[in-house]
């Protein structure tokens, strides 16, 4: 809510599945303390502590209108994350992370509305940057998520002309936010919403 507030137009999490098939909002992935720490897919959704949001509760709370984008830890995930954005009427707004371009596009069956995110490092490109591109824009992948230190004008005009969207992961402060916009970035994800809007405001003016 107070990144909406802020104005910021997209959210992102991480999504895990409890143990009877609840989809959940966690970065850790893990409840409870050690000795008695378990795995999310361990606990039974009535088990979950408050600080951890279903992906209902995130609806009900934030609206369909903000663009949300998920790092689906669970690849069993996907179903039910599609299947609860399209109650919300939400499922062309929903971004689905994913550094597996395989696993990735096999979730395209499941909706043709979904935006399908690979999140991966330049460094793990199969290829040359420009044929690992062309593959993954030919597999239906519609955006390409890569650390913020990996890009370069030159490699966002590439994905451009395979007609995919370049988002940069980790823009944590204003020099890193201003080169990535000037370099024609579409998306950024960052912890720091009024540095990200300061940073966007001075790109289009």
């Amino acid at each position: 809510e107070l990144a909406v507030r802020l104005g910021a137009t997209g959210i992102e999490s991480d999504v895990l599945m409890t143990s009877d098939g609840v989809a959940v909002l966690d970065h850790d992935g893990v409840v409870g303390r050690r000795p008695r720490r378990r795995r999310i897919a361990e606990v039974h959704s009535s088990e979950l502590p408050d600080h951890i949001p279903t992906l209902l509760n995130f609806y009900e709370l934030v609206g369909a209108s903000v663009e949300f984008s998920l790092d689906v830890k669970d690849p069993s995930a996907a179903a039910e994350v599609i299947a609860c954005a399209r109650d919300a009427s939400a499922e062309s707004q929903l971004w689905l992370c994913h550094p597996s371009r395989e696993v990735l596009c096999g979730w395209r069956a499941l909706s043709s509305d979904v935006n399908l995110v690979e999140s991966t490092r330049a460094a793990r490109f199969e290829s040359s940057p420009e044929l690992h591109i062309a593959r993954s824009a030919e597999m239906g992948v519609d955006v390409l998520n890569l650390h913020y230190s990996d890009w370069t004008g030159g490699l966002i005009a590439m994905v451009h002309r395979f007609e995919l969207l370049a988002f940069g992961w980790d823009a944590q402060f204003e020099r890193i936010l201003d080169e990535l916009l000037d370099a024609g970035i579409d998306g950024v994800y960052s912890d720091h919403v009024d540095v990200m809007m300061s940073a966007l405001t001075k790109a289009s003016s």
